[in-house]
This record gives C-alpha cells, sequence and structure tokens, in this order.
C-alpha cells in the first residue's frame, strides 16, 4: 500500500510538468505561431514614399467626397498632375509613370484600411470632430517605404483593418451613439 502511495505521487508532479508544458506549447502555438499562418504578406505594386510628398497637404490626394464619405486612394489622373513625366530617378518612380501614368492605368494598391462591405462608414463627422487621422491611420509622415500588406487569409481583409471593439470604444468616451444602425448596413 505505502509502494502505491508513492508511486501516487510521484506521478502528481509528472502531471503537472505535462500539464504546464501543454499550456505553454497551446499559448505558443496560439499567440505566434497561428498568427503568422493566418496572414500573408503581400508587397504594394510600387514603392510610395509619404515622405516625399511631404510638401502637399494629406486632403490634396486624400479627399472627401461632396457627401463627406472618403473618395479612396487617389485616381491615377491626381498622380499624373505631378508625375506626367518622371519626377526622380527612382525605380518606384519609372514604374509609376511608364506602367501607369503613361497607360492610363489605375495602379492596384492594397488598401491597409479597408472595411468590411456591411459597414458604412463615414470620415464627415469624424473629421467635425476634430479628431486627428491617425487616431484611427497609421502615422504615415515617416514612411521612405510602403510597409508590406498584411492579409487574413479567412477573410481578405487587411491585418490593419480597424476592429468595430476600437469605434466602440471611441464612440462611447465621446458620448456619440454605439446603436448597430450608425455603422452597419
Amino acid at each position: 500500500m505505502n509502494q502505491e502511495k508513492s508511486s501516487s505521487s510521484a506521478k502528481k508532479p509528472l502531471g503537472v510538468i505535462f500539464f504546464l508544458l501543454g499550456f505553454i506549447g497551446a499559448l505558443v502555438v496560439g499567440w505566434v505561431v497561428f498568427p503568422s499562418l493566418l496572414y500573408s504578406k503581400k508587397a504594394q505594386p510600387i514603392n510610395f514614399s509619404h515622405v516625399a510628398h511631404q510638401s502637399e497637404e494629406c486632403e490634396s490626394c486624400h479627399s472627401l467626397r461632396a457627401d463627406g464619405v472618403y473618395s479612396g486612394i487617389p485616381r491615377i489622373d491626381k498622380c499624373r498632375e505631378c508625375h506626367e513625366s518622371a519626377q526622380g530617378s527612382s525605380e518606384a518612380e519609372a514604374k509609376l509613370v511608364s506602367d501607369y501614368v503613361e497607360k492610363n492605368r489605375e495602379v492596384p494598391w492594397k488598401v491597409y484600411a479597408w472595411q468590411p462591405d456591411n459597414v458604412y462608414f463615414s470620415h464627415a463627422p469624424h473629421k467635425g470632430q476634430g479628431l486627428e487621422c491617425t487616431r484611427c491611420h497609421r502615422d504615415v509622415s515617416t514612411e521612405e517605404k510602403t510597409p508590406p500588406y498584411r492579409e487574413n487569409l479567412i477573410t481578405g481583409y487587411s491585418i490593419s483593418t480597424m476592429k468595430m471593439v476600437e469605434c466602440e470604444q471611441c464612440h462611447a468616451l465621446k458620448g456619440a451613439s454605439n446603436n448597430c444602425e450608425m455603422c452597419h448596413k
């Protein structure tokens, strides 16, 4: 009987060790391995330097439509205003002019903050509240190179797409409505 007790008590620490190893392993898989498998990295079609465009106001390229909805990434006609011919000697500049401006083709940018189809979002009321763009978007003022686009392989959305909880928290902080119909179609 004593031998059974000592054998049983020897198994307890071994069971705890296996449990802890399994728990730690699950955390590593959940926090490190799975997210790296869930997102693929894709390069933008050409490099864009926001630093090189600092002399322009952001709104000169990123504007709102009359209804207050964001007009999206600038169309090639907007780029053509300054880039009818190459402005420098970089590879990206040459590619912009030869592949897109001269051929009147839109640059197929991957949109970092594309919202799901069931979300209606207007920048107008947010801009009216005096919110800085960097409250919701990354600060691009020091970007010499376009960062890789990280796409969720399940949803197809960018890792940078805002999550609903971020909107809800800001609305609660500012006293704005969190009613579902405010943002969802």
